[in-house]
């Protein structure tokens, strides 16, 4: 099929993409702020989707005889890989939040470690959902049970979209109280005239920017296909199916570009791999919570 050759293609490239990100987090000592870990995490979250949408292909087309076990494999690690991916995405806005909340105490209260065990229990979460098909959340014994998120069942569907929709509502409750504390702060810096207040305040803006991009583009990717879950099951033809997974899946694709290569610290450190210099373009302004 021309559909599942264009998903194994959208997951090697969404490999690659995040696996630079991850080498670059992982090799540059300076990107080891909390707020670096959580770009980390989205990466290897979208990485993982990327080697399941890959490995996804391998078990329907490269191997014989079919294995059922392979089937479910492949099922789980996508859907662990991508509940990690909206996990991040949510802990990403959740840290911005605090940012501006908490400003003042923002990097005392919010160490690495406290960040780790947060992004460690996240993903214990993630993997338990990812073994929900092994367990049981399959329609392989019964396929008029299926949804078409095969094998996973109708009613199991149901349940991924709904909880899908209300973190995304969570997240853009969050995003609407992060706009207020922006606004506030604006009309604030804008009594004061003060360089440092105006720096901080193109710093925020840069951050709202960012967070805009990622949401934005999470919601049009990702929204219809999870209503489109919530009404339709496995008789619907195919071709719906595939025309609104693989926007979907690219958002995996595009978090990359939007979030960290956007990233001032991201971007010198590919310069220094690449070229082994710093262009004379990027500002030297020290890096703050709302970068990212």
């Amino acid at each position: 099929s021309p559909w599942d050759i264009a998903l194994c293609a959208t997951g090697t490239a969404v490999a690659g993409e995040n696996a630079l990100v991850l080498a670059v987090l992982f090799y540059t000592p300076s990107l080891r702020a909390p707020m670096f870990l959580l770009i980390g995490s989205l990466a290897l979250a979208d990485l993982l989707a990327g080697l399941g949408l890959v490995a996804n292909f391998a078990v329907r087309y490269l191997l014989r005889p079919p294995s059922e076990a392979a089937e479910l494999g492949a099922a789980g690690l996508l859907l662990a890989a991508f509940s990690a991916s909206v996990c991040s995405l949510l802990a990403i806005t959740v840290d911005r939040y605090l940012s501006l909340y908490n400003a003042l105490t923002y990097h005392s209260e919010r160490t690495l470690g406290f960040t780790c065990a947060m992004v460690l229990l996240m993903w214990l979460l993630c993997l338990g959902v990812g073994l929900l098909p092994l367990l049981g959340w399959n329609c392989l014994r019964d396929q008029s049970s299926c949804s078409i998120l095969r094998p996973v069942t109708k009613d199991n569907a149901a349940v991924l979209a709904v909880t899908f929709l209300l973190l995304f509502a969570l997240m853009m409750q969050l995003y609407l109280q992060i706009c207020k504390i922006a606004f506030r702060h604006a009309q604030q810096i804008a009594v004061q005239h003060q360089f440092i207040a105006t720096a901080q305040a193109t710093s925020t803006r840069k951050g709202l920017s960012t967070l805009s991009l990622i949401l934005g583009t999470f919601a049009l990717c990702w929204i219809p296909f999870a209503i489109y879950s919530l009404v339709a099951d496995s008789s619907y033809p195919v071709v719906y199916t595939y025309s609104l997974a693989l926007p979907a899946t690219c958002n995996s694709l595009i978090n990359p570009i939007i979030y960290a290569f956007r990233n001032p610290d991201i971007q010198k450190s590919l310069w220094l791999a690449c070229c082994g210099c710093i262009p004379s373009t990027f500002s030297s302004r020290p890096r703050t919570s709302s970068d990212v």
